[in-house]
């Protein structure tokens, strides 16, 4: 299918800043930054760095397609819904747009200090995604949307660098959340883009070589992992 527009909404898994800061070695994110992430990888790839996706972008496949990358590093559930929506600006039936969501991996972060409230604020998160995912329907009736699920960079450990005063993770809820993303995308035209399961195997467990996360904060994705972002939306995309 041509597409006329590419939406991505979400958080740090769709954006540019951490596989700049992988291809250039840097700690932080510079003023300029390369289009690596994932949602630019989409609309265009670089062809020099990923040959293997030469003619298989949005750009290639979709002449005259536009981006509106609306991804905020550090976004959460509500900031999708107040924020980037509101960027978005208007609504539209138009079949012709694409919509990637990343979200829901800050929000289960954050809840981590709940404590014993721990469950009362995963069931609260997995309702605003509900909620989330309806107003998309709804603003962008006719668009293809594709549901990400949120990546475990500890390959099922529960042990993170970083957060090891935490002690194990409790990565049940995690599962839940994901568990709760795909059964979202059961009704057309949305669509499930399973990177939990895709990543698995590529975090702490893994050799650095083959780890798709940024070294120096394993909750983000370096270049490649990008890219194999990318590869499971692109497949997605593909499928009838």
């Amino acid at each position: 299918m041509a597409y006329s527009l590419y939406v991505a909404l979400g958080d740090s898994m769709s954006i540019d800043h951490y596989p700049t800061c992988d291809v250039r070695g840097l700690d932080l994110p510079p003023a300029r930054l390369d289009p690596l992430g994932a949602a630019s990888l989409l609309y265009k790839n670089d062809e020099t760095k990923w040959p293997e996706f030469s003619g298989k972008d949005l750009a290639s496949t979709s002449p005259g397609v536009r981006i509106l990358n609306l991804a905020e590093d550090g976004a959460t559930i509500d900031d999708v819904t107040t924020e980037e929506l509101a960027r978005l600006g208007h609504d539209s039936n138009d079949s012709g747009i694409v919509v990637t969501l990343t979200i829901g991996g800050n929000d289960l972060l954050g809840a981590l200090g709940a404590g014993g409230r721990l469950d009362q604020v995963v069931r609260r998160i997995i309702g605003q995604y509900t909620e989330l995912v309806e107003t998309i329907r709804e603003e962008l009736s006719n668009a293809t949307l594709l549901l990400t699920t949120v990546y475990d960079p500890t390959d099922g450990t529960g042990r993170l660098p970083g957060l090891e005063s935490l002690g194990r993770l409790p990565l049940e809820y995690l599962d839940r959340f994901n568990d709760h993303v795909r059964a979202a995308a059961s009704k057309k035209p949305v669509k499930l883009a399973d990177v939990h399961r895709h990543f698995l195997g590529h975090g702490v467990t893994a050799p650095e070589a083959d780890q798709w996360y940024w070294k120096r904060s394993m909750i983000e994705p370096n270049a490649r992992g990008a890219s194999e972002i990318r590869r499971v939306w692109l497949e997605v995309l593909s499928e009838r």
